[in-house]
Formats: structure tokens, sequence, C-alpha cells
């Protein structure tokens, strides 16, 4: 049933990859022809939501940055609460090795952005931006090779990027927050004790957790702290247990969650997102600190800190590499670990917003240029070693 569930998450996710490539295919190509104006202009449309004299006022791009991508983070809270108790991370045998590997992957890629870009306190706020992996993006690509990669190739992956998430909310949480509310945040702390208490008395309503949730997105969203924040913090006070009936709500909400935020929400913010204009660019932008230490930090330091360390963990005896996967193929993923993407973009969207200085469109340039090669050599990589011909996993 678990190996089955994984199965059926992968392939939601895989399609989903598919959808976010064309999404920011699209982006690039409006964002460079004829119709850059209403692209640009739809994003900067003010959006109001009024409840008697409090309202919420933000541009269109916002609302997809602050709004959706809350929903996306309460999937991956979802995500992470099931894996921690009852999927692969639950496994502290299964855990060492992608753990090892997903630290790996975070801090050699900022190592490299900072090498780049030390001493220019302004782009040094973007140090996080190499550091995700877009794991939906990833399985897009792994799609591409169909049956010949081994499902426990893939689950290595789904380990790493959900390790890599926990991270990136933890340096979003301590390093992208503006200046606090403190009633703001007494709001939002009073919400965390309310959904405490439910999950300790043993609510089970969805909605009254949510109605919670958007209470506690609100006060998070006007207190400094990241908004998206708040999704992980609902999901993690969601009920697991199925009752007698077999009805579970957290596996209910992220069954209903996956489709979309697979086929909508991730599609719409890297189209919203992924639209550079390459006017005033030129190749010689790419080696300017800012989107060379991206780009680098995406293509080497993932690749060298995710294959490094799992080799080194393995030989300390932390763990062993999953059914059917070969260092050969490990390098190939570790590659397709440098697919930033959705997390690259939202990371620098955060690190930049503030500054009195345009940076979204070379630091965007970075975040492309890394996920693009990153892609095609991972792609070539794993082409070359799997296996082909017959399934390479009989349970694919």
């Amino acid at each position: 049933m678990v190996l089955s569930g994984i199965k059926d998450f992968l392939k939601l996710e895989t399609a989903g990859g598919l959808m976010l490539m064309v999404a920011a295919v699209l982006a690039m190509v409006v964002a460079n022809s004829p119709l850059a104006g209403i692209y640009n202009s739809l994003l900067e449309v003010p959006f109001t939501v009024m409840l008697g004299d409090f309202g919420l006022s933000k541009p269109l791009l916002l609302w997809i940055n602050d709004g959706l991508m809350a929903v996306f983070f309460f999937l991956i809270g979802l995500e992470l609460k099931r894996e921690l108790l009852e999927g692969e991370l639950s496994d502290l045998s299964k855990l060492a090795l992608p753990a090892v590997a997903a630290v790996a992957g975070m801090v050699f890629p900022a190592m490299i952005f900072a090498y780049f870009n030390w001493g220019d306190n302004i782009a040094m706020q973007g140090w996080a931006i190499p550091a995700a992996t877009d794991i939906a993006f990833a399985l897009g690509v792994l799609a591409l090779l169909g049956d010949r990669v081994p499902t426990g190739l893939k689950v290595f992956l789904l380990s790493v990027a959900i390790l890599d998430d926990i991270g990136a909310i933890v340096v979003i949480a301590l390093f992208y927050t503006s200046d606090l509310s403190v009633s703001s945040l007494s709001v939002a702390a009073v919400c965390v004790a309310l959904l405490a208490l439910m999950s300790w008395r043993g609510v089970r309503s969805e909605l009254a957790y949510i109605l919670v949730g958007l209470v506690l997105w609100v006060s998070v969203l006007k207190s400094g702290v990241h908004a998206t924040l708040a999704g992980v913090a609902l999901a993690f006070f969601i009920p697991l247990a199925a009752d007698e009936d077999g009805y579970s709500p957290l596996r209910r909400l992220e069954h209903d969650l996956h489709g979309p935020v697979a086929f909508a929400i991730l599609p719409i913010f890297a189209f919203a997102n992924a639209g550079i204009s390459l006017s005033g660019l030129s190749m010689g932008s790419l080696l300017e600190p800012l989107p060379l230490g991206i780009a680098l930090g995406l293509i080497v330091g993932k690749q060298v800190g995710v294959f490094c360390l799992t080799w080194l963990g393995a030989r300390l005896g932390l763990g062993s590499l999953p059914e059917g996967v070969t260092w050969s193929s490990l390098y190939g993923l570790s590659v397709l670990c440098g697919i930033g993407f959705t997390m690259s973009l939202f990371i620098s969207s955060l690190a930049f917003e503030e500054t009195s200085v345009n940076l979204l469109a070379v630091d965007r340039l970075g975040v492309l240029a890394g996920t693009l090669v990153a892609a095609i050599w991972g792609y070539l990589v794993l082409w070359k070693v799997l296996p082909r011909g017959p399934k390479a996993d009989p349970a694919n």
C-alpha cells in the first residue's frame, strides 16, 4: 500500500513537472514578445479583499507568491508530517544518506554563491537561491526516461527533496523576514495554540482547521514573517491517524490538493515568475557575479554536495544505496538535484523584493540557466548509464 501510494505520488509529481516546464517556456516566450506589456501589467493589477474596515490589497504577483504558494507549502507540510511519522523518513536506517545528501546539497551551492558574491551586501542576500531542489521539475525530467528509471532512484530523489524542503523552510523563517509586528505575531501565536488544542482534543473537521489556518495566514502575512510558513505550521496539526472508517484528514487533504497544486498553482507560479525579458541581456550577463554564482551553485554545488557526501556517508557506514541504484545513476540524480526553479525563484523574490536595486532579471537568468544545464546534463548522464530494453525495475 505504501509503495502504491509512492508510485501514485511520483506519477502526479512527474506530470506536474512537465506542466511546470511548459509554463516556464510559455512565460519566457510571452515576456519576449509583443505581449510583454500585457503580461507585466497583468501581474501588477491590484486586488483588494475587504472585511469591514480590515482589508488586504496586493498586486496579482504577490497574491500568487504569498497566497497560492502558501497552499503549496501547506501541501509540503502535509507530506513532511506523513513521511516523518510513517513514510520513508520514519526509518532512520533509510534517512541517513538522504539527510547527508540534502544538507550537503544546500551548503555547497551556498558556498559557491558566496565565493562569487562575497563583499556585495545586496547580492549576498541571495545566498540561499541555489540551495533548493525542485522535486516536480526533476521528476518531470526523469519521466522522459520512462521505465528505465528504478523506483529506488525516484524514492531517493523524493527523500532528498523533502529534506531539502525542510531546510528551505528553516532558511526562509530565519533569514527572510522583515520588521516584525508584535501584535500580528501575538494573533498568530493564539492561532497556533488553538490548532494545538484542536489536535489534542481530537478535532477531525478539515473545515475547522482551514478556518483557523486562514486567520493564521493573514496574521503571519501582517507580522513580517513570510506568509507561506503559515501553511507549514497548519499542516503539522492536521490529524494523520485514521478513524474506524479509515478516514484520515491529512491523507484526504493531501490527496485533494496534489492535483490543484501540481496542475494549477505551480504552473501559475512558474508563468508569473519565469517571464524574463532578455532585452539588454547577453551571454555575457551570465558572467556577472550574481547569476554566475547562482548557476554554478546549482550546476556544480548541488552535484558535488549530493554525490560526494552520499559516497562518504556510505563509506562511513551510515547507510547504503536503495535497491537498483548504482553510483553512476546516483551521479546523474545528483546533477538533476541542481534543478532549482520553483523554490529558487521563490527565494530570489524574497531576497530582493525590498531592495532598491532591480536584480530580478539577472538572478532569474542564473536560476533558469543553472536549471536548464542541470536538467540536460542529468538527463544525458542517466540516459547513458541506465539499462535499456526491459523494465529497469519491476516495481515501476
